[in-house]
């Protein structure tokens, strides 16, 4: 086959000013990586001047062509670039090339117009190819650095809207976050509490877990730790739902019993799908009388730390919130000490492994944790950052789940 005279057909010693320089400037790829390009032209002269072009200059490109859109939909899977003519037998003009970015969407895409086309080329780049080159104004050497700048440009073009979808999920995450952990609705001084919060591995996305403290007397107080199944957006904001809903009740002086099922019913109604389902520990502290009552929903115990002992709480279990709907049994604490600390944790902080083995660390092994000789000398508001810390060790890594805690304590002491 012999080779069309320069200036007839795509190559020619003058060069078009593209519109984002990609001619002037040296791509950043790295310089040994083969690119894949596919090729879309029904002109076979042209199809071959492309391709010898490419050979001539060492491009470190693999040529792929198809004659039609409808065969380049069979060969576009795993390229790096199209270039596209856009005069073609089943599509014409910005047709083709929203077709082309629309089957490609992560390959860069280049067209091809003609000399009395040229305007064809600035629109396509507004519709969203990456450049465009003039048939006849361009060498071996030029459509090299163009193919391979496009490249670099889609790639840079998908991390930066990769950055921007990390910042939204980000800017949503701290939204949820102001409503999932609220600050203490607290006046008293007879007990501190200690709030923690950590997302775990998912994107760093806050997830369902959520708590809230509310002091409706001067001598009780309320709080809760809960948890919504799953993570991601819908899951927090179902979380935030729950937890606004309990401060309401409270704070409206519901009946005791009446809180839980209350919020089963709006967890109910709420809940995009019927299998999501929630679980809470709920405390009613009487200072006066030195006593709380407990209320678990499928959760896991408060644990006690009084007399320099580590227990957790034999509250009752009931179902999970949203399975069947089932009034969970109150539980009587009473504490034989002014000093103690109540700690109320969602299953992210035991869920984790116990070194290499299937073993997930448990309530026993979270008592352990706070009856090794290292915890006593953690002051208290440390103290959950520090579960958390030796949960990671023994697991051998992050926990996977998000985890909630607080830490109410009397007397100030462990």
């Amino acid at each position: 086959m012999t080779r069309p005279n320069r200036g007839t057909g795509l190559a020619g010693s003058s060069v078009v000013p593209y519109p984002h320089g990609g001619l002037g400037r040296h791509a950043h790829l790295p310089p040994g990586e083969r690119l894949r390009v596919l090729l879309v032209e029904d002109d076979e002269g042209d199809a071959f001047l492309v391709g010898e072009l490419l050979a001539e200059t060492n491009s470190m490109i693999d040529l792929l062509v198809a004659t039609s859109l409808s065969e380049a939909r069979q060969r576009v899977t795993g390229v790096d670039c199209v270039l596209l003519d856009l005069g073609l037998p089943d599509a014409q003009g910005l047709d083709g090339l929203r077709q082309v970015l629309e089957m490609a969407s992560g390959a860069a895409v280049c067209v091809l117009t003609g000399r009395s086309d040229e305007h064809l080329g600035i629109v396509a780049v507004a519709e969203g190819a990456q450049d465009y080159l003039v048939k006849g104004q361009v060498d071996g050497v030029l459509l090299t650095r163009a193919l391979r700048y496009a490249v670099e440009r889609k790639r840079a073009d998908e991390n930066a809207r990769r950055l921007r979808e990390v910042e939204l999920r980000q800017a949503e995450s701290a939204r949820l976050e102001r409503g999932l952990l609220p600050q203490p609705l607290m006046t008293t001084d007879q007990v501190a509490v200690h709030t923690f919060y950590r997302p775990g591995r998912h994107a760093a996305l806050i997830g369902g877990d959520f708590y809230d403290v509310v002091q409706t007397r001067p001598d009780r107080v309320d709080l809760i730790v809960g948890d919504v199944c799953g993570h991601g957006v819908d899951e927090a904001a179902l979380g935030v739902e729950l937890r606004v809903a309990w401060r309401a009740l409270v704070l409206a002086g519901v009946p005791d019993d009446e809180v839980l099922p209350a919020l089963e019913q709006v967890l109910m109604s709420e809940r995009r799908l019927q299998e999501i389902f929630a679980t809470v520990a709920t405390a009613r502290l009487d200072l006066n009388q030195n006593r709380a009552v407990v209320r678990l929903a499928g959760h896991p115990p408060p644990l006690l730390l009084a007399g320099g002992e580590v227990a957790p709480v034999p509250a009752p279990g009931s179902l999970l919130l949203g399975v069947r709907p089932r009034r969970p049994v109150a539980y009587d604490l009473e504490f034989d000490t002014e000093d103690w600390s109540l700690l109320m944790y969602t299953d992210g902080l035991i869920e984790g492994r116990v070194g290499d083995s299937d073993d997930r660390l448990d309530v026993p092994g979270l008592n352990e944790l706070l009856e090794e000789p290292a915890s006593r000398g953690v002051p208290l508001p440390e103290l959950p950052a520090w579960l958390v810390g030796r949960a990671e060790q023994i697991n051998g890594g992050p926990l996977a789940d998000d985890v909630a805690m607080l830490l109410v304590s009397r007397g100030g002491g462990r």
